[in-house]
């Protein structure tokens, strides 16, 4: 008889658990809850009167070459044997351009070393950058917090104009209160002295392929957005037998001598209990510690309770034009702006980051040549001022507010909507510093797998959540119970996503 494996979430990890779990255990029987109506987590692409929309903007590229093959089996790469002309199912070759928008001025992401640099900031930053780097270069602060994570590698002055308000913008706490552990999975290698190195390798080596992942610059992305490739996953996983039940929210978990044993269901509204041999959870911890009980102890439940996440909010605002020029020499349709995204820097607004959707692909706009496919990104706590403002009256707010830092006209908007995300970036403040007590406890149960970016609390890429799955796959086959190799996954300290 077959064993059972329940998998808890249908993006990136759930999803290529499912899929591995079928294609290389085939003994395993394999269901998977997702509590909402979409595939994909995270990674789900929101078509709106036929113009697609990310939740957040999913860039694909990873140094594993198990996570390539893996895309690529699901979606081939686009060549001169697969047009994304003649077909749909095909992985498009992009170009990274991402910006800084600053004082209404444009700079490079990261922070170049050229004149239009020193242009923009004015001679007097440049010289108090200049001298504040020297002064972190010589004298390195105990990296406390992500404040000093960032000063020790940009110096205090590049730190306050390009990090500190924009870091509590995304975070809602100032970086001084953030663990710096985050700085060092995310930013890692990145430094004013890595960026004056890629400019000497660009010279002198320009064949040479980037290896910060900051500075990626070229990308796959999916003909119709990241939801478009998990959407083909969930079907081939289907295909090859794994179950795939959508509005099915886990409200129990039930845990015997060191093992669980059932897991709990609201499935459209009528509760259903499944017995299982192996979990596999990409859900919120505090929300799996919370449907475990009183089965985990006081102190764990305390720890999982006390976690910390940021909310997401997208306009997608559908426009005639944009009031920026685009002075690049790299060319568009229609000379929109080139750029994939926009860091939003601007203290008198609360937009963090603008996507164009229209540069991701070009199929993502159902009219790519006469309109401008926008997404307005907010981060939030769910339940404060933004979260609960009505959806219109946030759509007027947030067309305010672009509309004030110059990039649209009001009477250029044609269409628009609101998307919420809650839980979208697990937070690295508040219980998180006792995270190992919540961790020890989970590896403590021998079937249970953390996987993803909520499942182990850790503000993963989508490849770094799939080698997870991956990992947690290979452990389940070979009977191992030390679940270091899942949880070790985008840990070292070189960059990931180069290759």
């Amino acid at each position: 008889m077959n064993k059972k494996a329940i998998i808890i979430g249908a993006g990136p990890a759930g999803l290529t658990a499912a899929y591995r779990l079928r294609k290389t255990a085939p003994d395993v029987d394999v269901a998977v809850f997702e509590a909402t109506e979409r595939i994909g987590g995270i990674s789900t692409t929101i078509n709106h009167n036929g113009n697609r929309m990310d939740i957040g903007g999913h860039r694909f590229f990873s140094k594993s070459k198990i996570v390539n093959d893996l895309w690529n089996e699901i979606m081939p790469v686009q060549s001169s044997a697969v047009n994304p002309e003649k077909t749909d199912n095909v992985m498009l070759i992009r170009n990274r351009v991402s910006r800084i928008f600053f004082r209404r001025k444009f700079f490079d992401y990261p922070i170049s070393i050229k004149p239009a640099t020193f242009r923009n900031m004015g001679l007097v930053n440049t010289v108090k950058s200049g001298f504040s780097y020297l002064v972190s270069a010589v004298g390195k602060r105990p990296e406390n917090s992500l404040e000093d994570f960032y000063i020790n590698r940009f110096g205090k002055h590049l730190y306050r104009m390009f990090f500190e308000d924009y870091t509590e913008k995304v975070w809602g706490v100032h970086p001084s209160k953030l663990s710096p552990s985050w700085g060092a999975q995310r930013v890692k290698e990145l430094s004013v002295l890595a960026i004056i190195k890629e400019i000497f390798l660009k010279i002198f080596a320009p064949h040479r392929e980037t290896k910060q992942t900051s500075l990626i610059e070229r990308f796959l992305y999916p003909k119709f957005g990241p939801g478009q490739l998990w959407e083909i996953a969930a079907a081939k996983a289907e295909e090859i037998g794994a179950e795939i039940r959508l509005n099915s929210i886990v409200t129990g978990i039930q845990a015997e001598n060191g093992k669980i044993r059932s897991v709990t269901v609201n499935c459209g509204g009528k509760t259903e209990n499944f017995s299982c041999d192996y979990l596999f959870s990409t859900m919120p911890v505090k929300d799996l510690a919370a449907a475990m009980g009183n089965a985990v102890p006081e102190a764990v439940r305390r720890i999982a309770a006390d976690l910390s996440y940021r909310d997401f909010i997208t306009v997608g605002l559908l426009v005639k034009r944009l009031k920026l020029k685009n002075e690049t020499k790299i060319k568009t349709v229609a000379n929109i702006i080139p750029d994939c995204w926009i860091y939003v820097q601007e203290r008198d607004v609360r937009i963090g980051r603008l996507q164009i959707f229209n540069n991701w692909s070009p199929y993502m706009a159902a009219d790519n040549e006469n309109t401008v496919w926008i997404g307005l990104e907010y981060f939030s706590n769910e339940g404060d001022e933004l979260w609960n403002m009505p959806e219109k009256e946030f759509i007027d707010f947030a067309v305010n507010e672009l509309a004030k830092i110059g990039i649209i006209d009001e009477s250029d908007v044609l269409d628009s909507v609101q998307v919420k995300y809650p839980k979208a970036y697990p937070s690295y403040f508040g219980s998180y510093s006792e995270f190992d007590v919540v961790r020890n406890y989970l590896d403590g149960i021998e079937n249970l797998y953390c996987i993803g970016r909520n499942g182990q609390h850790r503000y993963n890429n989508q490849d770094h959540s799939m080698l997870t799955a991956i990992e947690a796959v290979n452990l389940l086959k070979s009977g191992e119970t030390d679940k270091s190799a899942v949880w070790n996954v985008n840990t070292e300290t070189e960059y990931h996503e180069g290759k």
